[in-house]
């Protein structure tokens, strides 16, 4: 790859708790991505802006509010309206299994719950984006 992989993380909603979020960034970074952390308080729409102007290859949010059956297909139709076909969306907190398979058929990529290994984490971004990324 020319440059490094780009990922934004994002704390949607009210959901005050980015802990989660903070430690995923920091292993991302320590892996060699650039990561861009937006802070807490985003909408989906200033999520998916700041995807387009930070020209990410990813986006993962950390969600531990129970909105993600809102907060996922919200950023999925606003990727596909700005044309972001190729970013992969994921992210991890307090889902559901049932609720992350309903969001994977939508078109969110894997969802992560707590306590899963952050190589986990790395090497499906890593993977995802040298298959799907063309940088």
């Amino acid at each position: 790859m020319k440059r490094p992989i780009r990922v934004l993380i994002a704390k949607v909603g009210l959901d005050g708790h980015d802990r989660g979020a903070k430690v995923i960034a920091s292993f991302l970074r320590d892996a060699g991505m650039e990561v861009i952390y937006t802070g807490l308080r985003q909408t989906p729409e200033m999520v998916v802006n700041a995807a387009l102007q930070e020209d990410v290859d990813a986006i993962g949010i950390s969600i531990l509010s129970g909105a993600h059956n809102t907060v996922f297909p919200k950023i999925i139709a606003l990727m596909k309206e700005k044309g972001l076909d190729d970013v992969l969306l994921t992210g991890g907190g307090i889902i559901p299994t049932k609720d992350m398979e309903k969001l994977n058929e939508q078109g969110v990529g894997k969802l992560f719950p707590p306590g899963t290994d952050t190589k986990e984490i790395v090497d499906y971004v890593t993977s995802y984006v040298k298959e799907h990324r063309n940088f």
